[in-house]
Parts: C-alpha cells; structure tokens; sequence
C-alpha cells in the first residue's frame, strides 16, 4: 500500500503555510481608507499605467458609477472623491477575488473529476478502472474546498466582502440611488437567501456522492454479495450525473456569472464545465504520472496514459469550440448588454485574455496531436502545466473584471491562494491515496483495466512489460 511520505506531507504543509501568509499580506495591503485609494491613483498615474477606470454603471462594490451621468457643472473634487471611493472598493475586493479564483479553480477540477469518475462508472468502462483509486483520492480535495467556499458564502452574505455587486444596499429598492432596475428583474434568481441556500445545496449534494461512493468502492474489494455494492455505486453514480449536470450549470450562474449581474449567455454553463474538464482530465493524469513513477500504481500502462492525454487533447478542443461559439455570436450580433462583457476584457485584460485563447488551444494541438506522443509522461507533463496555467487564466478572466475592474495585477495575493490550495489539494490527494489499496479488486472489469492495451503506441514506460 502506497505511504504518504513525510517529505511530501511536509511539502504541502509548508505550501498551505506560505500561501496563508501571502493571502494575509493581500489583506493587509490593501487600501482601508479613500485617501490611501487616493494615493495608489496617484502612483498609478505617475508611472503612465492609469487605465482611465472603467466606470460601469454598476461598481465592483454595487454603488453606481456617476462618471456617465453627471453634469458638467458638478465639482471636480466630488468626482474625484466618487471615483477614489469606487477605487477604493475594487482594491479591497482584490485580496477576495484573489483567494476566489483559485478557489473555484481546485473545487471545479474536484467536482469535474468526481464526475469524470461517475461517467467511467455509468459507461461500465474497462479500461478506466486501475485509475478509480487515483480519481477518488483527487475527490478528497473537494471536502477542504467546500469548507472554504462556504466561508466565502458567509463572507459574501454578511457584506464582508463585496465582490457580488447585486448584493450591495438600495440594488433591489426602486427608492434607492443604488437601484438597479436590471438586476431587480433577476431578483426571482438573485436574492441573497436564494444564492446562499442553493450554493449550500451544490455542496451538501457533491460530498454526499463522494462519500457514498468512496465508502461503497472500498467496500467493493471484499464484498462478497452477488455484486449488490456494486450496481448501488452504479445507481447512485447515475443519479449523481443527472444532479451534477443541474447543479454545475446553476453554479456557473451563481458563483460566476453573478460577478457580471447585466451579462448573462446561455453557452456559459458549458464554458465552464469544458474549462473545468479540461483541467480536471490533466490533473488526473499528472496524478497518474507521478504514482506510477513512484512505483505506486501496479497495471498502470501506457495505453492508460495514452487516453487520458487523448481526452486532454479532445476536450481541449471542444473548450475552444464553445469560446469561439461564444465569442463569435456575441461580437457579430453586437448587442451592447452581451458585448460589454468582452469589451472589458479586450480593452483591460486584453495579454492574458488572448494568452489564454494560445495556452488552452495551441499547446495541446502541437504537443498532444501525434498520437506517439500521448504517451510520453514528461510530454504530457509539459503539456498539462501549460493547460492548467491557461485554464487558471481562464478562470481569473472570468472572475477579475466584474470584482476588481481595471485594478487587476497578479501578485502576492495571488501567488499565495494558489500555493495554498495546491498545498491543500497535495495533502488531501495523497493521504487519501495512502488510505485504500490502489487497486479496486472488487470491481468486475478489472481484468479488462490489466489488459488494456491501444493497439497503436509503443509500450515504453513503467507496468508495460505484459505488452511485450
């Protein structure tokens, strides 16, 4: 059985510990008063990289922008003070959207491949099952994830944060200088008792899946019941997509496209969930790699290695298909409530929008499109780097401009949330590994698993010497 090794644990310990700190430092940093948001406009100006703040009619923090509506007899220091004050706001969402990003990015590659995992179930594929055990350690990750994304629903209600700009006083109230008569026809969907209760459902419903199915496949391996454990991990994996396909959809609603309360597309639960795969499917073959160098992971060929990076390949196309699908129909119809999304990010973020685009399309085409290649752990290592960094900019693009606006940079804060979490993730991954033998030998197609052979690569690494 494989053992948790002290220095990796100590590894991650030490990450979690680095990334609190620079997550402290993001807070502490941040501005606390008009004057000091004053000055950071001031130095921003000095050094020629004022973005000319992008005044939106609603602010990061809900309060409206009075750049478009006011007259030209209005006093320039109550404009700048207005305009300190929306600064103000947007920075003090930055250490916020900072741990957010990173956030939603390790719970969505949890959840994607609790789900992937579900699918492998649901198909009765053969070929999957030596890696069951590597794809319910990686599920472990989402119980600490959720922790911390409930914390951030507490934070969000309790105004400890602003980073949902429809959760700002007055946005509901047709009596209020905040009201928000867009946001106030959504008000069926977001309303703060509505949003909360459902993210608290999204989460009670994905853990109990994973605890269910955790508990039944570790059961599976000296049940002796006619195969009854078994097709109760099969219904119950059948139910669980058919909830997950509601729930991830709502949940791109609510958690994303929340930060933008005047966007909305009907292509955005796919975006999310094709960004989310994509970077689910690397991480499990980054896993993969990384156990079977260690010895851990007896059975574990190159065929297997192969259609994990055919997947990467495949639904990083499909990511591509869906952004341009989306891109496309929004900048041809030019409608000014659905291109104000892209407009921001074209004239804000417009190096890592566009780096994006390269890193998630180009990269797996040339390092994953010779099918020789799809079976070389240090290729597809090198490959799967650059799709979680890409998809990691996917998910900051989404998050940064309707949070902190043009006031984005990446930083401590930033570099902090994601040493955190992946430290978490390493220390939830691998003593959950350590916790269960690393082959489901209850499972009825594991035979199929051992013998899996793709009839058209070269066996080169470890566990192919069966293929010889």
């Amino acid at each position: 059985m494989y053992q948790f090794s002290g220095k990796l644990k100590t590894f991650s310990l030490a990450l979690i510990l680095i990334g609190l700190v620079g997550i402290g430092y993001g807070f502490y940093s941040a501005p606390k008063t008009v004057e000091e948001a004053k000055e950071v406009i001031a130095q921003q100006a000095s050094h020629g990289d004022s973005h000319a703040t992008s005044h939106e009619e609603v602010s990061a923090d809900g309060h409206k922008s009075e750049a478009h509506g006011e007259s030209h007899g209005s006093v320039d220091g109550s404009h700048d003070d207005a305009h300190a004050e929306h600064v103000l706001h947007q920075l003090k969402n930055k250490p916020w959207s900072a741990v957010y990003v990173a956030l939603f990015f390790f719970l969505g590659i949890t959840l994607l491949v609790l789900a992937f995992y579900a699918i492998q179930r649901v198909a009765q594929a053969g070929w999957s099952i030596l890696l069951f055990r590597v794809m319910e350690a990686i599920t472990a990750n989402l119980v600490p994830t959720s922790i911390v994304m409930v914390l951030i629903v507490i934070s969000a209600v309790m105004h400890w944060n602003h980073m949902f700009p429809w959760m700002a006083e007055g946005v509901f109230d047709p009596t209020s200088p905040n009201y928000d008569p867009i946001v106030d026809g959504k008000s069926w969907w977001i309303n703060v008792p509505g949003w909360a209760i459902r993210s608290i459902i999204y989460l009670a419903l994905w853990n109990a899946y994973r605890w269910f199915i955790r508990r039944n496949s570790i059961k599976e391996d000296t049940a002796n019941d006619g195969g009854k454990t078994y097709k109760m991990s099969y219904n119950a994996s059948v139910g669980f997509i058919f909830v997950f396909m509601i729930t991830e959809t709502m949940m791109s609603w609510d958690w994303i496209m929340g930060l933008d309360p005047h966007w909305f597309s009907t292509l955005f639960g796919w975006y999310v969930l094709s960004s989310l795969l994509v970077s689910a499917l690397t991480v499990i073959a980054l896993v993969t790699i990384y156990l079977r160098s260690k010895g851990a992971l007896p059975g574990v060929n190159d065929s297997h290695i192969h259609d994990l990076a055919k997947y990467m390949f495949g639904f990083s196309i499909f990511w591509t298909y869906l952004w341009f699908s989306q891109f496309m129909l929004i900048w041809y119809a030019d409608i000014p409530e659905e291109t104000t999304y892209f407009a921001m990010r074209f004239n804000e973020y417009n190096f890592p929008f566009l780096a994006m685009v390269v890193m998630n399309f180009a990269f797996p085409v040339l390092l994953l499109l010779n099918s020789d290649f799809k079976s070389i752990p240090w290729f597809i290592v090198i490959g799967g780097v650059a799709i979680l960094c890409g998809h990691y900019i996917d998910i900051f693009v989404m998050v940064m401009p309707g949070t902190v606006g043009d006031q984005w940079s990446f930083g401590i804060p930033e570099i902090g949330a994601i040493l955190f979490f992946i430290g978490v993730f390493i220390y939830a991954t691998f003593s959950s590994f350590a916790k269960a033998s690393a082959i489901p030998t209850g499972n009825p197609f594991l035979g199929e698993s051992k013998h899996y052979h793709y009839y058209n690569i070269e066996h080169r690494g470890e566990g192919s010497g069966d293929h010889h």
